[in-house]
């Protein structure tokens, strides 16, 4: 049996992984064992280190590896991407004996956790952004033979087909999720990293640039009061939060006052390959009518109790007439009040009537 006949099985489960990407960790692990390692594992790279997948043996230590920032200081990734090699490299490709022996990293975490040395590559995904696929073996097997970097090589353009194959996938299915919102009516878009427009539908591309701009680092809202808000809304998302988000957006004079709602991605939906962070989905208000106790609840996150009072502020009903409407004392329907407009990110009660009602507002 030819050495193409003996990893056929293992190519062939390469690409499955590339359509369903939960098989990433076993394939992992089945490439660490046919190359006499222990397991590996795949990150998603921008700017370092993102988000990563590895086989079952590491499923306690990847949290370490984040939370405790080694992630950060690993000296590899950036001496990997300066040597810029299409193919896998080893520790001594990219450090010196002496640097191996005193770094950090290696010192106090590869090797307290018995990774002595590893074997690695970077793919460049068509996004911009990279796939680094990393073996690790044990410091007692002695640094990674060139037998073995020739066989990784040998498996290399599977993996970099792989890993764009199951990047398309998760581009198209992102682009699916915001064309399914325009079934409903509703701008959307898909967002990564720090809230770069992915994809998004023709209804959210509509309002480029006059509502939104897609900048360099993140999408914008020209409405300055908004962008506020939605910078922040972002920033939760990127720093694992899972509450969705309402933003208004007020109207102008050819434009119908709107609700932005950032929805975090979590999850499976957040694979390694597009690194989804949120989804945007535009919700425009209408002007005929004060929206339903329902609507409301829905456009701000509301619970029934808040709608009911945001709703009858709209309707310019008094705390007083509300309290008696509802059986609760007025304290309670301003605190109820209060939290309406923390939701929706207002500072007044006018304010808020002013949205209900589609006519513009502005904080102060």
């Amino acid at each position: 049996m030819s050495e193409s006949d003996h990893f056929e099985p293992l190519i062939d489960r390469i690409y499955e992984a590339g359509l369903i990407p939960s098989l990433w960790p076993a394939v992992l692990g089945e490439l660490g064992a046919a190359i006499g390692g222990n397991g590996g594992f795949l990150f998603g790279v921008r700017d370092g280190y993102t988000s990563a997948v590895n086989s079952a043996e590491y499923d306690q230590l990847m949290p370490v590896f984040w939370r405790d920032g080694w992630s950060e200081r690993d000296p590899n990734l950036p001496r990997a991407i300066a040597l810029n090699h299409a193919g896998f490299v080893t520790d001594y490709d990219l450090l010196s004996e002496e640097e191996i022996a005193t770094n950090d990293v290696y010192c106090n975490f590869y090797r307290k956790y018995g990774i002595g040395y590893r074997a690695g590559t970077i793919i460049p995904m068509p996004t911009g952004d990279s796939i680094a696929i990393v073996m690790p073996r044990h410091q007692d097997h002695g640094p990674v033979p060139q037998q073995v970097v020739d066989l990784l090589d040998g498996l290399r353009p599977h993996l970099a087909r792989a890993s764009l194959a199951a990047n398309r996938i998760g581009f198209e299915r992102a682009r699916a999720q915001a064309d399914a919102l325009q079934v409903l009516g509703l701008p959307g878009a898909v967002l990564r990293g720090r809230g770069k427009v992915f994809a998004a539908n023709g209804l959210f591309e509509a309002l480029v640039p006059s509502l939104f701009q897609d900048r360099i680092e993140r999408v914008t809202v020209t409405d300055v009061t908004s962008d506020v808000l939605l910078a922040e809304a972002l920033g939760q998302s990127l720093a694992g939060g899972r509450t969705v988000k309402s933003i208004p957006i007020a109207a102008t004079a050819d434009r119908v006052p709107m609700v932005l709602h950032v929805v975090p991605v979590r999850g499976d939906a957040r694979d390694i390959f597009t690194q989804a962070t949120a989804l945007l989905v535009v919700t425009p208000v209408d002007r005929a009518a004060v929206p339903t106790a329902e609507v409301l609840q829905g456009l701000f996150d509301l619970t029934p109790a808040e709608a009911r009072v945001a709703r009858g502020i709209g309707q310019t009903v008094t705390i007083d007439a509300l309290a008696n409407a509802t059986g609760v004392n007025r304290e309670t329907v301003r605190s109820q009040l209060k939290a309406v407009l923390s939701k929706t990110g207002l500072s007044r009660q006018q304010e808020l009537v002013s949205l209900l009602a589609g006519k513009a507002f502005r904080g102060g």
